[in-house]
């Protein structure tokens, strides 16, 4: 387990230094889009996170990291029982950044054809007044 934490860890510190992104990074326009066709959200913030600020309607809650920025145990294996490689799959966090990384693991290691990270996070939607729903 604590290989595949580091490995995982590596990868993203790697991926983060590329410059050309393999998956395709939204704004608050591309996200409705995505939701309007059926696309899945997965929120990987933490539940203080999402308490504090809401969540957008619809979004799937899986933690990624602790707040140690530690990788948290069963999250891959969570996240690739519930979404299928060559579906889209839409990630949001509070500004960008955690789903950044994960987006890149993703596309890069896992197979995932069809990412999206949302570029400015859930930050950015609540500025606009988008509407979020009790975390």
């Amino acid at each position: 387990m604590i290989f595949r934490l580091m490995t995982v860890a590596a990868s993203l510190l790697v991926l983060a230094a590329c410059s050309s992104p393999p998956y395709t990074n939204v704004d608050n326009a591309g996200l409705q889009r995505l939701l309007d066709e059926g696309a899945a959200l997965v929120d990987v913030r933490r539940a203080e996170e999402w308490r504090q600020t809401g969540v957008v309607a619809g979004s799937d809650r899986l933690t990624f990291v602790d707040a140690s920025g530690r990788l948290e145990p069963g999250f891959l294996d969570t996240l690739t029982e519930r979404y299928d490689p060559n579906e889209p799959l839409v990630l949001i966090c509070r500004t960008g950044n955690r789903t950044d990384m994960l987006a890149w693991h993703l596309a890069e290691n896992m197979g995932y054809t069809r990412v999206y990270n949302v570029r400015d996070g859930i930050t950015e939607w609540i500025r606009r007044g988008l509407p979020v729903t009790a975390g």
